[in-house]
């Protein structure tokens, strides 16, 4: 395997990421099962193998804290991985004890990114993480939302307060972070995390039985995963995307879009267009 994975560096602090990371929502929430694990096992080991390290998890997310982990004490893969969890939680104390059991669910002692998700109670978590983050027991902290309709409210909060992270939702089909959010993040140099890069599967239902344009190997896409996956990470703003998965083989189409050549502006248009005469 290449070690030339495309990384972006973090604005405020020069740390480089890899631009495909790992998403667990759904996917890593298995119950004690061996069967499940040890294909999800196989995904964390593949993952790092090729260069990944970001994967983001929550509470809400069922057990995929646990599971993630289980894995990555397992394969002894922690030192390799930048974790990124949320709190989903109203109160201080209840977002502190969420956050501890977060800490003691994923095994670190410090958590490389925590992020407050879906702009829940953000005042009072984003307290306690800028003096955790003091301590050093937090390295970046952040905001989160998945839907369009939180986007006003999400802006307002990204202006107004100092953070390291903004995660949100962008896809060659949910295109509304462009209109504001990513140029005010840039313009906050904050590093941007793409959650639902391929909405949720919607983009796979929207090709299905179509073939790939001819001039896709020029951005070096074989599949249509790497096609959408290359768009969310080309835009300048974006740092990482987080797609999630369940099967080796898709993890490993999707790591390929963090090989060069990305597209350019222009390409980019040319890719939007496509998908959108389909």
């Amino acid at each position: 395997m290449p070690n030339s994975i495309i990384q972006k560096p973090i604005p405020k602090s020069g740390e480089s990421l890899p631009v495909i990371g790992l998403g667990t929502w759904q996917t890593f929430d298995v119950g004690a099962g061996q069967s499940a694990r040890d294909l999800l096992k196989e995904v964390l080991r593949e993952f790092v193998r090729m260069g990944g390290s970001v994967i983001d998890s929550s509470p809400m997310y069922g057990k995929s804290e646990s599971v993630t982990g289980d894995l990555a004490a397992e394969l002894g893969v922690q030192k390799d991985l930048f974790l990124a969890t949320k709190v989903w939680a109203s109160g201080r104390d209840a977002g502190i004890r969420q956050m501890d059991e977060s800490f003691r669910r994923l095994r670190t002692q410090r958590m490389d990114l925590m992020q407050v998700h879906n702009l829940v109670d953000y005042r009072i978590h984003l307290s306690t993480l800028r003096r955790w983050k003091e301590q050093g027991k937090v390295r970046y902290i952040g905001v989160t939302h998945y839907t369009a309709s939180a986007y006003d409210e999400l802006a307002r909060v990204l202006a107004a307060e100092d953070l390291d992270f903004v995660q949100l939702n962008y896809s060659i089909t949910e295109r509304e972070a462009e209109r504001r959010l990513l140029s005010l993040a840039a313009e906050k140099r904050l590093a941007v995390l793409a959650n639902r890069p391929l909405a949720a599967g919607e983009l796979f239902r929207r090709v299905r039985g179509k073939s790939l344009p001819p001039w896709s190997k020029e951005i070096g896409c074989a599949s249509w995963a790497q096609f959408f996956l290359k768009f969310a990470i080309s835009h300048p703003a974006v740092n990482c995307a987080i797609p999630a998965t369940s099967k080796v083989e898709h993890l490993v189409d999707n790591m390929q879009a963090a090989f060069e050549p990305l597209p350019d502006a222009k390409a980019r248009d040319r890719m939007a267009r496509y998908f959108a005469e389909l």
